[in-house]
């Protein structure tokens, strides 16, 4: 028998429950956490310009990861990109 069939020996380890990180703290937190904070501080009529060479994945994957987080929040924002830049400001609606 193999060792996923044992029933006396466990393949992976154990914690306490306590110890379990709560919450989705995926690897887009800390831009997207940035974006949201300047977003917060953004004068009306403005944009952040964020550099695409800075985000730490994808263009496409912080995009959704900034979209699942103002929907959680109901904030209302929209973006552009161009070959250089992910532009992100707030809306009204």
């Amino acid at each position: 028998m193999g060792a996923l069939h044992q029933t006396n020996q466990h393949h992976f380890k154990t914690m306490p429950q306590g110890d379990v990180p709560q919450g989705r703290r995926g690897k887009h937190n800390k831009i997207v956490s940035t974006i949201l904070d300047e977003l917060d501080q953004l004068k009306d009529g403005a944009a952040l310009k964020v550099p695409i060479s800075e985000l730490a994945d994808t263009m496409e994957n912080v995009r959704s990861a900034l979209n699942r987080a103002t929907r959680k929040q109901k904030r209302n924002v929209a973006t552009a990109t161009d070959e250089n830049f992910l532009y992100v400001w707030n809306t009204k609606e």
